[in-house]
């Protein structure tokens, strides 16, 4: 019993940790930076896809509903969170959730490049929604700075996701799962 504690508990401040780093967010139009993903990555790395996805959907849900209010579009920028923590999760619950720090860093950059194609896609269907129509520019505008930042959140989150997983894992007294 005390281990479905302790998750609860670790799933709960991760997902307030992705809400208020997404509150913090730097945001310029469509160019948007935030770290509201690392606590995705690392519920999905440490309990699987359901936790993952569960993170990712209430963390990014408050701070969507803090941030900008309930909108027709607020799924849009929910979804790639939720998705991004039941791939990662779905990854390491493959490897029995015992990740090499290589296997870390290529799941995080993919999560990450994951996320931003989600993104672009939910801009797509933004735009339709903003202007009633599809906005090239709008779309396209920011698309190389919003790629940068994702390979190098990505990156950044690969190199550290162990060390804290590695850290976490004595909470939870199962080997980060």
């Amino acid at each position: 019993m005390k281990n479905h504690t302790t998750q609860l508990t670790l799933n709960a401040m991760l997902a307030a940790v992705c809400a208020v780093l997404g509150y913090l967010a730097l945001d310029l139009f469509t160019l948007k930076v935030t770290f509201e993903s690392f606590p995705v990555l690392l519920a999905g790395l440490m309990f699987g896809p359901v936790n993952g996805a569960l993170v990712g959907l209430i963390g990014t849900f408050i701070y969507q509903l803090l941030r900008y209010g309930l909108e027709m579009s607020t799924p849009l920028w929910i979804i790639p969170y939720v998705v991004m923590g039941a791939v990662v999760g779905a990854y390491a619950k493959r490897s029995t959730y015992d990740n090499s720090a290589k296997e870390i860093r290529f799941i995080a950059l993919v999560a990450e490049l994951l996320v931003f194609l989600m993104n672009t896609v939910a801009l797509y269907f933004y735009s339709k929604i903003l202007y009633g129509a599809f906005s090239l520019p709008f779309i396209t505008g920011s698309l190389l700075p919003r790629l940068l930042i994702a390979l190098a959140k990505g990156i950044a989150y690969g190199l550290i996701a162990r060390p804290i997983l590695i850290k976490l894992s004595r909470i939870t007294h199962n080997g980060g799962r």
